[in-house]
């Protein structure tokens, strides 16, 4: 055996070990000596795709199906163009993958016979069909596409098709037969029955359309499935990175920021690698959400932005930072602009909850209930654990702003007990501090102190720096149950005055809206017997309302 058939034989076994990089070498050092045969170019092709070189991918491709062409294999080279096609669309490429599609739909017309490669040729049918928002049709040609994958026995065609029509079935909130579609695409994908790239654009797929669905226990499931096929491929690049984007979304949901933030900036170096533009956008908007989370503003601004330039619009999380920083207005207008924009029912969902909460604060309490009770009835429509708290939540938020704890409280701890089975424990947190609000609201200091508490614990855990600020200018001693006639709430407005609080930022800790806050002040000034903020300030100071006190500085947090 010669110097070229040694360096073929190492490529086809190191390509058959997944050891992409050492298949890569091999087989492009024999390239070099004789040109490859045909079968060998389309293993060296996919070494370089797995490798994240998608320009020598193309090359390899391009070689392959000139070379079919002129064996006569139509249909092969009809093949080689749809994947040719396939990732010019994917980078945006659309006129030659057009022209690249179209030679393959000819070369299939020219065998003139029932083939495998019809199916194929269904698929960019379908890419269309969800460019344009008609998931109906993407769900039907798909279908047809699976059909003749299963007649054909193709499980790469059969697969791709399944998880297509998932995905488009998830789209149209028929989320438990989407889920079902996916779990069976992943089924040969995990199993080991699908070609290196169609099982990682399947395993990407299935755990998007889960995220989407917040269906979180497929999602995880998926995920360190992914990983560890991943893991197995030292050399892989090309999912590499999104596979550490999925991870980070997972870790932050849990609670691990430090270990996110890690996985994040790797997923964005790896997307990056592959040229993954979408996936390296979504990397840099959870760094976003991050930083915003540990009080980071600036960082996160600045990964919010670059998240931007690649085209993932950082929403919700943009406007979430704007009113961590005071900004109540135009944070509303952000988020309204961001709901206008937006027509698919999912992902309104990822908005509306922020949108209940910056409305609230904003003061826009009639908006703000129309927010919930849309996000009510996606939630009624697609069954999701994640997505009944979140509603929870938000009903918690709009009944609290309308200074009506009482029909507050259960559904916060509806939610609360929801976020703890999710295992999320900065929502959790989130909802402990409605709930303390809620009961200290209805009298009851001694449980709304227990919940502050264990809000306030929980974000120094998570380096939540901001919220942990926000929960300990909600604190208030026990020695001030009860003084001059002022009950709880009109003591926790009180001592926020005294912090030098707006009403505006009074609404914003104390979740309610700001004609709220100008009733309690109204009764305040009357059981003191003052007429101004400024004499109430001084009443508080001088009868020790006042102690524990944050400085006003808390606010910008």
């Amino acid at each position: 055996m010669g110097k070229t058939g040694g360096l073929l034989e190492r490529g086809r076994e190191s390509y058959g070990a997944r050891a992409w990089g050492a298949a890569h070498e091999c087989l492009s050092r024999a390239d070099a000596g004789a040109p490859l045969g045909v079968d060998d170019l389309e293993l060296l092709a996919t070494s370089a795709f797995m490798l994240g070189r998608v320009d020598e991918f193309l090359a390899a491709l391009e070689r392959a199906h000139d070379a079919y062409l002129e064996a006569g294999e139509l249909l092969r080279a009809s093949r080689c163009a749809f994947f040719v096609g396939v990732n010019l669309a994917l980078a945006g490429e659309i006129g030659r993958a057009t022209g690249w599609f179209g030679r393959a739909r000819r070369l299939v017309e020219r065998e003139g016979r029932e083939c495998v490669e019809q199916g194929y040729l269904l698929m960019p049918l379908a890419m269309q069909n969800e460019a344009s928002g008609d998931y109906e049709a993407v769900y039907a040609t798909a279908g047809e596409a699976a059909a003749i994958g299963e007649r054909f026995r193709d499980a790469d065609l059969f697969s791709l098709a399944v998880h297509t029509q998932g995905l488009a079935l998830i789209k149209l909130e028929r989320v438990a037969d989407g889920l079902a579609l996916l779990d069976e695409a992943m089924l040969a994908a995990a199993g080991g029955e699908l070609s290196p790239m169609i099982t990682g654009v399947v395993y990407c797929g299935v755990i998007a359309g889960c995220e989407e669905a917040f269906e979180l226990r497929r999602a995880r499931e998926w995920t360190d499935a992914l990983a560890r096929w991943c893991e197995e491929q030292p050399d892989l690049v090309a999912f590499h990175g999104r596979c550490r984007v999925h991870r980070a979304e997972i870790m932050q949901l849990h609670g691990a920021w430090a270990d996110a933030l890690e996985e994040a900036r790797r997923g964005r170096e790896g997307s990056e690698r592959a040229m993954n533009a979408a996936a390296a956008g979504q990397a840099l908007y959870l760094q976003g959400e991050l930083h915003r989370l540990r009080g980071d503003f600036d960082a996160a601004e600045a990964a919010y932005r670059d998240a931007n330039a690649l085209g993932r619009e950082p929403e919700p999380g943009s406007s979430l930072l704007r009113l961590a920083r005071g900004d109540a207005d135009s944070a509303a207008a952000a988020i309204r602009r961001a709901l206008a924009e937006t027509d698919e029912p999912l992902k309104r969902a990822r908005l509306l909850p922020a949108a209940v909460e910056i409305l609230v604060a904003a003061g826009d309490e009639p908006t703000a209930r129309e927010a919930c009770a849309e996000l009510a009835e996606i939630g009624a429509r697609c069954q999701s654990p994640m997505l009944r708290a979140l509603v929870d939540q938000a009903h918690g938020t709009v009944d609290l702003a309308a200074d009506d704890a009482r029909a507050a409280l259960p559904s916060l701890r509806r939610a609360l007990r929801a976020w703890q089975e999710i295992d999320a424990p900065y929502e959790a947190a989130r909802t402990r501090v409605l709930a303390g609000l809620s009961c200290r609201a209805l009298g009851d200091e001694d449980t709304g102190r227990l919940e502050l508490d264990a809000a306030r614990s929980a974000f120094e855990r998570l380096g939540a720096a901001p919220d942990a600020a926000h929960v300990a200018a909600l604190a208030e001693p026990a020695e001030a149950r009860a003084f001059h006639g002022l009950t709880q709430r009109e003591l926790e407005v009180l001592r926020l005055v005294a912090a030098g609080e707006s009403n505006r930022e009074i609404a914003t800790s104390l979740v309610v809206s700001e004609h709220t806050v100008a009733r309690h002040l109204q009764n305040i000034f009357g059981k003191l017997g003052v007429s101004s903020r400024t004499a109430a300030t001084a009443f508080a100071f001088e009868h020790d309302v006042v102690r524990g006190v944050v400085n006003s500085d808390h606010t910008a947090d």
